[in-house]
């Protein structure tokens, strides 16, 4: 398939309808909604993995630990070993995910924010059992989508805009709660004696990330690091763990930081394309070995 070489200058007349019509659907048509998806898709996954290093009061805790993406993806991959359709294989993503997160919070229902972590732990090393079954069952032709769902792949992207538009409403939400998250975030016993209620923020925020993390990985697959490293590199980056500050700046930045690693992803091996989810492992290993001894030198 010949490639078009649309540069910078060019793609911002395209944008002011100053190109050929072409080129023009080329931006348009192509590159700006899967800009717009990468970027959709990092921002939800920074918020979550906010969340939860609030929670959860863990710097290695990010949007998979609830065991969210494994259960999204076992439901995928099921659709894909039965040949299913875009639709139904994200629609049985969201149902995975959904049973998921509902599972861990009844399992860890009455325990400490601990047991739920713990729990989230075990769901996904037994979604992580049945993804490798799945594998197994599936034929050489089934195995190469598979293997790029696993590995995040923004060809699954879908509906860019209204990915757009809720992403904005989850930033939204999650800076409204930026005081609780400030508050749980110096420790169960400090929140509960300025009157927090820790079980009800628990389930909220579980379900929350759970959503956050599920709207992501419907849409790319599983994408690693992103809520693991931009809230590390928020709070560094402004040198503040206010959550005001933090939930926007990670935002910006886990959206950013993916859409450049899908840039990479397109380029690296033209024509070829790579997973962007491993390209965002090899770029998040070095950031975080960088920001964790940032961290040690500032402790």
């Amino acid at each position: 398939m010949p490639r078009a070489h649309i540069g910078v200058r060019p793609a911002m007349a395209a944008l002011f309808g100053d190109l050929s019509e072409p080129a023009r659907t080329v931006v348009l048509d192509l590159r700006a909604p899967r800009l717009l998806s990468a970027f959709t898709i990092g921002a939800l996954l920074a918020l979550a993995g906010v969340l939860l290093q609030a929670l959860f009061r863990n710097p290695l805790a990010d949007s998979y630990v609830l065991g969210v993406s494994g259960g999204s993806s076992v439901g995928a991959l099921f659709a894909l070993l039965f040949g299913a359709s875009l639709w139904i294989v994200q629609c049985s993503a969201a149902l995975g995910a959904v049973l998921t997160t509902l599972l861990v919070l009844a399992l860890a229902r009455g325990g400490a924010t601990v047991r739920v972590l713990l729990t989230g732990v075990v769901v996904a090393a037994a979604c992580g059992a049945m993804v490798t079954l799945v594998l197994v069952l599936a034929d050489n032709g089934q195995l190469r989508g598979m293997m790029f769902w696993l590995a995040g792949d923004l060809g699954w992207a879908a509906h860019p805009w209204i990915m757009a538009i809720a992403t904005l409403l989850a930033t939204a939400l999650v800076f409204v709660i930026s005081r609780p998250l400030d508050v749980l975030a110096t420790g169960e016993t400090t929140a509960q004696s300025l009157g927090l209620d820790l079980g009800w923020w628990r389930i909220v925020i579980v379900l929350v990330a759970g959503a956050l993390t599920a709207g992501a990985v419907i849409q790319g697959g599983t994408i690693g690091f992103v809520g693991l490293v931009i809230p590390h590199f928020a709070r560094l980056a402004f040198r503040t763990a206010a959550h005001r500050i933090v939930v926007p700046a990670a935002a910006l930045a886990g959206g950013t930081l993916l859409a450049a690693a899908d840039l990479v992803a397109r380029t690296a091996a033209a024509p070829r394309q790579l997973p962007v989810g491993a390209i965002m492992a090899l770029l998040g290993v070095p950031m975080f070995l960088v920001l964790l001894r940032r961290l040690e030198s500032r402790a």
